[in-house]
């Protein structure tokens, strides 16, 4: 999986969740393109989409 496919995965996910990217919803991404949640986290980051309903209580 390019690093280009997983930004738009993570941007299409985010787009349908008001901009940000639940974390559930990036967990979910990460198991479905075979890629680790580092991934994802990263591309949210370069597309400076924030994370949001973190299950850990990290991000609001």
């Amino acid at each position: 999986m390019s690093s280009e496919e997983i930004l738009a995965a993570v941007k299409e996910a985010a787009a349908r969740h008001q901009g940000k990217l639940p974390c559930a919803v990036a967990q979910e991404l990460a198991r479905k393109l075979g890629v680790p949640m580092l991934a994802i986290g990263q591309a949210a980051n370069e597309l400076q989409i924030k994370i949001s309903s973190c299950q850990l209580g990290c991000f609001k």
